[in-house]
């Protein structure tokens, strides 16, 4: 069972299992595993969605009894992030924690998404429940977006948080800018003529980021590669890549799973990717947060901490506790 919704689109979707379609994949941040929804994607009136069973009881328990990382633990490890990208003189790592929420006994799953849908009418939106799977998210950041009759790509470069009433300092403008060049590069191996926006304030619900856009004109053959080689994008992992993913599972407490893969989407008209930011795994007696911020030789462990416990307020702040 999955439900979603498009950036600024307040049409519900599904999947339709009746056809034999692969409409909808949720790829792992490290590439090695993905969830498929097969179907073709379909319209879903609300009256038929305030129907349907979405219970939390049908979730899987959380067995494995997990501690989330403390505060004391994240500043620790922040200092050792700090120290690899001082010694390797890297422009940015990505460091990412779960906040795990037990404070509960039951939770409204249907009107929690309704909620996170409304929060963010520009973000892509969905709550799933596969098997031992179950997770919401909502999240902006568009990997790319391909349309089948014109053969435009886009992308965007998003990095950098702070409050909306917060001023940008060095330390957010150095870590977007790498995250540019290196989209601009991989485009550039593909296409002669990339449009590149001005940079700008991406608002999504308390926090900003940084945003450019990228339009070019590819060859269809040549989508999925481009994809692999965005895959894991600075935004979300660093730079180099390989360098960075091997710290990132090193030092990270908990594997990644879902958090900061991808999600494709294949319509008739568009293939659209996108990161998965701003998600929860779902339990019936916990939800995980997933959360993270981009690390520079000018961090500031206690902002960097404050960064994340904003993030996470994305899902968590729209449960609907009964």
């Amino acid at each position: 069972m999955i439900y979603f919704k498009f950036p600024f689109n307040e049409k519900l979707y599904s999947t339709d299992e009746n056809f034999n379609e692969n409409s909808v994949n949720f790829h792992s941040f490290d590439g090695l595993s993905s969830i498929n929804f097969n179907g073709k994607i379909v319209e879903i009136h609300p009256k038929n969605f305030d129907k349907t069973i979405i219970s939390s009881e049908s979730l899987p328990p959380d067995n494995n009894q997990s501690v989330p990382e403390t505060k004391e633990e994240y500043l620790k490890n922040l200092e050792k992030v700090i120290e690899v990208i001082k010694e390797n003189q890297l422009p940015k790592l990505v460091y990412s924690r779960r906040k795990i929420f037990t404070d509960f006994n039951i939770i409204d799953l249907k009107e929690s998404f309704k909620n996170l849908c409304n929060s963010y009418p520009n973000a892509f939106r969905y709550i799933f429940i596969n098997g031992e799977n179950a997770w919401m998210g909502a999240f902006s950041e568009v990997l790319g977006k391909f349309n089948t009759t014109t053969h435009e790509f886009e992308t965007m470069s998003l990095a950098g948080t702070l409050p909306i009433s917060e001023n940008w300092s060095e330390k957010e403008i150095e870590e977007q800018k790498p995250v540019s060049s290196y989209i601009r590069n991989i485009l550039k191996k593909y296409s002669e003529n990339i449009d590149e926006s001005k940079t700008y304030d991406h608002i999504s619900g308390n926090i900003k980021h940084l945003r450019t856009d990228f339009k070019a004109k590819i060859k269809p053959e040549d989508l999925d590669t481009i994809i692999q080689e965005l895959h894991p994008t600075p935004a979300v992992c660093g730079i180099p890549k390989d360098f960075c993913k091997e710290k990132i599972k090193s030092i990270e407490k908990f594997p990644r799973e879902l958090y900061a893969g991808y999600i494709k989407i294949k319509t008739e008209e568009t293939v659209q990717f996108f990161v998965n930011l701003r998600c929860s795994k779902l339990y019936q007696n916990s939800v995980h947060a997933f959360v993270g911020g981009g690390i520079t030789a000018q961090s500031n462990p206690e902002k960097e901490w404050r960064e994340t416990e904003l993030k996470s307020e994305a899902v968590l702040k729209n449960l609907v506790i009964l």
